[in-house]
């Protein structure tokens, strides 16, 4: 009776969200505003549906990558990288050593709780787990000990070793490592998902649009760190966290993408670039987005024609990516492919594009990196799989007349696979013209200097 409850509530919670935001996610270039996330308790219920949906997918993958078993073994504070995609809502840590058998629900296994679990530190799970192996009897078992994936590589040395001293050498000969499992496992979005990414894509563009405003930045006295730690404050405000620290720059023919803002003061005529993203509901966000700062003591009120031809140059790139991005092919395929088209049009700049979702660099294939702009090893050798959300993280080269320099148009758009026919789509749309700052603005008080 209870589980019926939580099921009802779940469904009535779902509908009444999509309801009440789905309709806004149409039009991105409508303004963006702070949606309300359920609360901590409701996000628990989600939550586990969520997670209880994945974990009923894992016989079919096991079967997939041909495997019996999937075993993996964690302590406290040295958890498996898995453990976090797997984990109930109101566990924060594995206690102890805990220890997860996951099986392909046949034979003597059959109907029995999938994963089979043991939080002990006694050494009694050994004697437990022999009897699951010798009654299950799998003929391989697949373990994470994967060197070039994190998402196959999180079981540790230490609890490597302790496998091989309990369970003995029959067992730990037929360990085998099948990468793929863990990948695939994270990769993968469920049903109910969308309504609530997309809730938070809101979300971080309603902080852009803020940001990037005169209620945030005055020129010739607001700095690009000022504005970062503004983005921390905000995010704490709406019961937000992040996977990384807020990174605003000046963009100039120098700066570069990078791990930090440029730190400067900012002045009118700035071009400005912000990369951060918002974590929520298990799930993360990562969006770059630039600015204009109009020199509004000149009369300015628009960004100059050069700097919009940048952005509809690392528009188009986007377009090539999403084309050529097909489910089935490789990261480094879909590069290829992307980087050819590019020089067909006479594109220069580089592409350096990921999954997201329970990671910001989540599981899955990518499409270059910053470093490796042609091809990635292993990364870049993985297949593109439809139920990922992916970053369409890119920069476009642009000559800008009037400031007789090349600049890199830095921008970045989370996309999700729609079906054959439509293709990919970006979640919430995507940045086709610039925020411009305008200071002052009639009636606007700013913000940070208030709270000097």
């Amino acid at each position: 009776m209870w589980r019926y409850v939580h099921w009802v509530f779940l469904v009535c919670l779902t509908t009444t969200t999509f309801l009440n935001v789905g309709n806004a996610q149409l039009h991105p270039k409508n303004p963006a505003t702070y949606q309300r996330l359920p609360s901590l308790r409701e996000q628990a219920i989600i939550l586990d549906h969520w997670r209880d949906e994945r974990l009923s997918h894992i016989p079919e993958l096991l079967k997939k990558h041909g495997v019996q078993a999937w075993l993996i073994s964690q302590r406290e504070y040295a958890e498996d990288t898995i453990w976090w995609s797997i984990k109930s809502a109101m566990e924060f840590a594995p206690h102890r050593r805990m220890v997860l058998f996951f099986h392909s629900n046949t034979s003597s296994l059959a109907g029995k709780p999938n994963p089979l679990r043991w939080v002990d530190n006694t050494g009694s799970v050994w004697t437990e787990l022999l009897d699951i192996l010798k009654e299950y009897n799998p003929q391989n078992i697949a373990i994470n000990t994967d060197s070039n994936h994190a998402f196959g590589g999180g079981l540790h040395v230490g609890e490597f070793e302790a496998l091989r001293e309990n369970l003995g050498k029959k067992w730990t000969s037929r360990m085998v490592g099948k990468p793929k499992i863990g990948i695939e496992y994270v990769a993968s979005r469920v049903s109910g998902q969308l309504q609530y990414y997309r809730s938070m894509q809101e979300i971080t563009w309603a902080l852009i649009e803020e940001a990037f405003s005169g209620r945030v930045i005055q020129p010739s006295v607001t700095t690009t760190e000022d504005v970062e730690w503004w983005y921390r404050e905000k995010m704490q405000q709406q019961n937000l966290s992040t996977w990384n620290h807020p990174r605003v720059s000046v963009i100039t023919p120098e700066s570069f993408p990078g791990w930090s803002g440029t730190k400067d003061i900012i002045n009118e005529g700035d071009l400005l670039h912000v990369d951060f993203g918002i974590t929520a509901m298990g799930m993360n966000t990562d969006t770059q987005h630039m600015a204009y700062v109009l020199q509004t003591s000149q009369g300015e009120t628009d960004a100059p024609r050069g700097l919009k031809e940048g952005l509809k140059k690392a528009n188009r790139m986007q377009d090539i990516v999403l084309m050529h991005m097909k489910p089935g092919k490789t990261g480094n395929q879909v590069l290829r492919e992307c980087l050819e088209q590019m020089k067909s049009e006479g594109i220069e700049g580089q592409i350096y594009s990921h999954p997201i979702g329970d990671w910001g660099h989540s599981a899955g294939a990518v499409m270059g990196f910053t470093n490796l702009p042609e091809y990635v090893p292993h990364y870049g050798e993985l297949e593109i799989l439809p139920n990922t959300y992916y970053s369409i993280e890119l920069y476009a080269y642009h000559f800008v007349p009037e400031r007789n320099e090349t600049l890199r148009f830095r921008i970045e758009e989370d996309a999700y696979w729609v079906d054959e026919v439509r293709g990919w789509e970006f979640v919430r749309g995507r940045q086709e013209k610039f925020h411009l700052i305008n200071w002052p603005s009639r009636g606007v008080e700013n913000v940070l200097q208030v709270q000097q």
